[in-house]
């Protein structure tokens, strides 16, 4: 079932993320100071593409780069794309066949969010990473 929701996500929805997150990734990458943000983009756009089976988890060894830098994300593109995640959410929700695909953007706002000092997972080993 899993491997369904993925394909029809794909088709439908991730397909056109993933390409909005990359290309914010390239020009983040191209500005050079933003290069961490833009790997942040790459990150999104990867769980994007293939959300359901996997997780966002926090990471250990993320310290106060990872939390200053998530605090301009934030400032700067995040609360923006958790509300274009949400909109996207309650417009698939309501169509009924859509609330997976609309589980699936839900998913998606902790990461729009705050992308920095996490890590995308498996689902089944997302109780042996987290704290």
């Amino acid at each position: 079932m899993r491997t369904l929701l993925n394909i029809i996500w794909l088709l439908l929805c991730g397909i056109w993320l993933a390409l909005g997150y990359v290309l914010a990734g390239i020009v983040c990458c191209v500005l050079i100071v933003t290069i961490p943000f833009g790997l942040a983009s790459f990150r999104i756009a990867d769980f994007a593409l293939w959300p359901f089976g996997r997780e966002l988890v926090r990471r250990h060894d993320a310290g106060a780069p990872s939390a200053i830098g998530n605090v301009i994300w934030i400032i700067f593109a995040g609360w923006w794309l958790a509300i274009a995640h949400l909109v996207t959410a309650v417009a698939l929700a309501i169509t009924i066949i859509g609330i997976p695909l609309a589980l699936a953007n839900l998913k998606l706002i902790p990461v729009s969010l705050v992308p920095l000092g996490r890590v995308i997972v498996d689902s089944r080993s997302a109780q042996a990473v987290a704290p």
